[in-house]
């Protein structure tokens, strides 16, 4: 099986070195404005004049999975993984389209495994059948909430936890460590997210049990109870979980948690670097590329509000090269 990989991993290996270091990444953020920021992204062979900053990105992206569809074109749905968040998140769109009157343009991610014009016709003609079996169910309940009860909230949970539910069965599907690895702690953080933000919001406890998914490393019963004591009771439960690190960085922020998060999985995915075989090196490429982008749409955003460099090297990833 690994054998199959050798000449991806050596493809992989070459394109590394394009990747963005730490040192790249310290020059961006000591760049005293957004424009140095896109030139020196230039020179290495990001964007162009003609692109804004979010056509640059997508294109970044759609690099990435030009390049991976080159490499492996028969075993694309092994990365399904990476890209089952974009169809929830173009589920939740299209149920609040068919729902809200009026025009919404520009609320679809094109990088899914779905069309997204599939989802917004099922939707819109309440035809399920059009989406894939696991989708149906949660696409009917979302848009009987919605309608029935106005409730926006209730409506985007019950999606989240169907995607993080979709992404660690995915991970676990493939068979490969990296990938049931980089499931679970997709779904196990999202769970703790929905956890804080419910406990701020003074959520109960048969909301919680709507919008917490199943996964290895939390007891999602437990972390309901806490939700519904408050955010101390959150924080109290986790010191005793795999999560224990992250504790800190939840009580400065959400965003802290988040770079926590990102960070963990670069520290996850790094011993791939030094292997030359099988999906892992694949996987691990693809995540750095996802975690580079999101740390120069982070710079980018900072410099256009003028935050003060130190507090945006508080917020950047650590990079995988």
């Amino acid at each position: 099986m690994a054998e199959q990989y050798i000449y991806a991993v050596a493809r992989v290996r070459s394109r590394e070195l394009s990747l963005l270091n730490e040192s790249v990444i310290a020059q961006l953020c000591a760049a005293p404005n957004e424009e140095d920021c896109l030139r020196i992204l230039s020179e290495r062979g990001w964007g162009s004049q003609e692109l804004s900053s979010e056509a640059m990105f997508a294109q970044e992206e759609e690099k990435t999975w030009e390049f991976i569809r080159e490499l492996v074109p028969d075993r694309m749905q092994v990365f399904d993984v990476f890209r089952l968040a974009d169809d929830y998140h173009n589920l939740k769109a299209a149920v609040k389209d068919s729902c809200i009157d009026g025009e919404h343009p520009g609320i679809y991610l094109r990088s899914g495994t779905l069309d997204p014009e599939k989802i917004a016709q099922a939707l819109e003609e309440s035809d399920y059948e059009l989406l894939p079996e696991p989708m149906r169910e949660v696409a009917r309940e979302a848009k009987e909430v919605l309608l029935q009860t106005r409730d926006g909230q209730l409506c985007d949970a019950i999606i989240d936890r169907a995607a993080l539910e979709a992404v660690r069965k995915a991970g676990e599907a493939t068979g490969e460590k990296l990938l049931a690895d980089y499931g679970e702690l997709i779904c196990a953080t999202g769970d703790i997210k929905t956890a804080i933000r419910s406990a701020k919001n003074g959520k109960d406890r048969q909301f919680l049990a709507k919008a917490l998914a199943p996964c290895r490393t939390l007891d999602t019963e437990l972390l309901a109870d806490a939700a519904a004591a408050g955010t101390e009771a959150v924080l109290a439960y986790l010191e005793h979980t795999d999560y224990a690190d992250a504790v800190d960085e939840l009580k400065q922020s959400v965003a802290s948690f988040e770079r926590w998060c990102d960070n963990r999985m670069i520290e996850t995915i790094r011993p791939e670097i030094h292997n030359p075989f099988g999906i892992g090196p694949v996987a691990a490429y693809i995540l750095a590329r996802e975690n580079e982008i999101k740390t120069v749409r982070i710079i980018l955003a900072a410099k256009r509000n003028n935050l003060p460099e130190e507090m945006l090297t508080e917020r950047v990833r650590v990079m995988y090269v």
